[in-house]
């Protein structure tokens, strides 16, 4: 017992005539441990790209319900005929009145011979 963990502190299972096995497997090991980590990495920087993308959208999307009763509020028609009293331009006191065409018969072959 003392005699292996003595050769383990010594490290001899790393210089034995068998050691290329060891150090295959260590060797091993580490690009493991190297690929998991990379691993790691690349998932934290999607996570945290996710986040920004995610509060971004929310910013964008406030804007947007900011802008849109903007815009609703421009286009009422109080807000226009006081911007047109401005510039001496005021809402008409007559209401409109639909206007009708009539559309001619086309004549036909026979009609147009006899005109």
């Amino acid at each position: 017992m003392k005699n292996g963990i003595y050769s383990l502190l010594k490290a001899k299972f790393l210089i034995d005539e068998d050691a290329i096995k060891n150090w295959r497997f260590i060797v091993f090991l580490i690009l493991l441990a190297i690929i998991m980590i990379a691993n790691t990495q690349r998932y934290e920087q999607k996570v945290f790209k996710i986040a920004a993308l995610t509060g971004e959208v929310k910013e964008l999307r406030s804007e947007f319900v900011d802008r849109r009763s903007q815009l609703m509020k421009l286009r009422m028609e109080s807000t226009v005929s006081v911007k047109m009293v401005d510039r001496e331009i005021y809402p008409s006191t007559v209401p409109p009145v639909k206007i009708k065409v009539k559309k001619e018969e086309e004549k036909s072959f026979f009609k147009r011979i006899w005109q």
